[in-house]
């Protein structure tokens, strides 16, 4: 698969998860993964359970923070239950076929958490929107490998089914990095203007509402450079 679709990991704890989860990426296409924060140290465990997949597993990335293995990508789904206010719900399916949509415009992210607790709150709230595995409340939790396997086998699926792309090239879209700029553009914007009282308003709802259709609009690189632009010299106007 040619497409930039990349796999994050959070924090993996057992070697043979991430043994078996190269497999199955190898299985279905994908070769891009990074790692945040690996706690599994000995890898032999990995290799032996990753048949034909020794490549992917020793090509797997590093990161030192979400942030950093995200900050190119135009749209990062987190896989977690949780419902957050402001962020789509979306089942693999519809996530895999709107991850090959998109990685025509710049790479994508799904991230998974670590096996004993999967994403935290702040992990979750970084992710633009979040996708679950519509599982029986009998047995709620998924395996990490397993997880990724279904995942890999739904991009899978959409890559072969998708339509052709079209003649005209999609105008490059903005970056995780980019769309961070303008929120703080944003909520500068608002505390000069008086709608925030203070600094310190990131986490807080307002804020966090008023920025989530920009997010939704798939703002274009251009796009976001003319919100940063604006939003600057409005902050910047005595009030």
């Amino acid at each position: 698969m040619s497409l930039p679709i990349r796999l994050v990991l959070m924090r993996p704890r057992n070697a043979e998860n991430l043994g078996a989860a190269a497999r199955a990426m190898k299985n279905c296409g994908l070769a891009e993964w990074t790692w945040v924060h690996p706690e599994a140290e000995d890898l032999g465990p990995a290799r032996r359970l990753a048949v034909h997949a020794e490549d992917v597993l020793e090509a797997s990335g590093r990161a030192d923070s979400l942030d950093a293995a995200v900050a190119d990508c135009v749209w990062v789904v987190g896989t977690s239950s949780r419902k957050v206010e402001g962020k789509r719900r979306l089942s693999p399916r519809a996530v895999a076929e709107e991850m090959v949509r998109r990685a025509a415009q710049g790479p994508v992210a799904l991230v998974f958490g670590d096996e004993r607790s999967g994403l935290t709150n702040a992990e979750v709230e970084r992710c633009h929107d979040l996708s679950a595995v519509p599982t029986a409340p009998e047995q709620p939790s998924i395996n990490l490998a397993q997880a990724v396997l279904l995942y890999a086998y739904e991009l899978r699926i959409a890559t072969l089914d998708a339509a052709p792309p079209p003649p005209a090239p999609l105008p490059r879209a903005a970056t995780d990095t980019e769309l961070t700029r303008v929120e703080s553009a944003l909520e500068a914007a608002l505390v000069a203007g008086g709608f925030l009282v203070d600094a310190q308003a990131r986490g807080r709802p307002a804020l966090r509402e008023l920025f989530a259709p920009l997010r939704r609009s798939r703002l274009t690189h251009k796009e976001a450079g003319l919100w940063l632009a604006a939003l600057h010299t409005l902050a910047k106007r005595p009030r």
